[in-house]
């Protein structure tokens, strides 16, 4: 079978073709990483205060570096290039690395051009950068009994963010454990408690919200709620009847007996 001839500028326009096809091949292959990178977010990286949510912010934020610029204490950096920080070249802090440290004039807003960190924010206390969630019970020093208590007292807004609970410590059986609880509400996410934990790894992180809270489940109805919006029983005519324990002499106090249990409890002779 011959092969037919191939004139030399016809060569010439199929090398031509072959090559912009492979530049067209690489520079998508390339936009698709970026893309990528640019939607990549480190599970930790945490915004600047007044950040508006994710996807908003985005495309409000230009990269402009002046927040990170006017940040007095270094905390926000900008992500780099394939360094799987989050969206190239935003604003962002690691708490355990560097935390917020709530300026009362919030610099890093003043700064923004663009509206990305929301100009309404004039009080820090009403930043959420996001929450603290305890994550680790049981390394944690005031589980086990400790008097540790750091994370509350660095808190910047102490006994409304953390506070400390007291519960009986069953291990000794004769001491208290003061338990550090997270009110989210409160909860600016400056990122301090994380920073001060005393152990190597925090048992208390600062996550971004989106990984930290839950959504409320809007199609339950909460009868106390309705119950005091409405001022008395959300249904009319409902009969409450005591509650009843099984096993005769189990009942409550003021009406005893009850019913024989459907079987025998091993060992308790029941």
């Amino acid at each position: 079978m011959s092969v037919p001839d191939i004139s030399p500028d016809r060569r010439r326009f199929l090398k031509d073709a072959a090559r912009m096809a492979g530049g067209c091949m690489l520079a998508g292959g390339g936009l698709a990483w970026l893309a990528r990178d640019a939607r990549a977010l480190p599970a930790q990286a945490l915004r600047p205060p007044g950040a508006l949510a994710e996807a908003a912010f985005l495309s409000a934020c230009i990269r402009c570096g002046l927040c990170v610029r006017e940040c007095p204490y270094d905390t926000l950096v900008l992500a780099e290039l394939g360094s799987d920080g989050p969206a190239t070249g935003t604003p962002y802090f690691i708490a355990r690395d560097v935390p917020c440290e709530m300026c009362e004039d919030i610099p890093c807003v003043a700064a923004c051009p663009t509206g990305a960190l929301d100009p309404a924010l004039d009080d820090i206390d009403d930043a959420r950068m996001g929450t603290a969630v305890l994550v680790d019970q049981e390394n944690c020093l005031n589980f086990q009994g400790l008097r540790c208590d750091v994370c509350y007292r660095v808190c910047p807004v102490i006994d409304e963010a953390i506070t400390l609970d007291v519960s009986h410590n069953t291990r000794s059986g004769h001491h208290a454990m003061f338990i550090p609880t997270v009110h989210a509400d409160h909860c600016t996410g400056c990122g301090m408690c994380e920073k001060s934990c005393v152990l190597p790894e925090a048992a208390i992180k600062v996550l971004p919200l989106r990984m930290a809270r839950a959504t409320p489940a809007e199609h339950y109805r909460k009868g106390w709620e309705e119950k005091d919006a409405k001022g008395g029983p959300v249904v009319e005519g409902i009969i409450d009847l005591p509650d009843r324990l099984p096993g005769p002499g189990t009942d409550n106090l003021a009406t005893p007996g009850g019913f024989e249990p459907a079987f025998k409890l091993p060992g308790t002779g029941q």
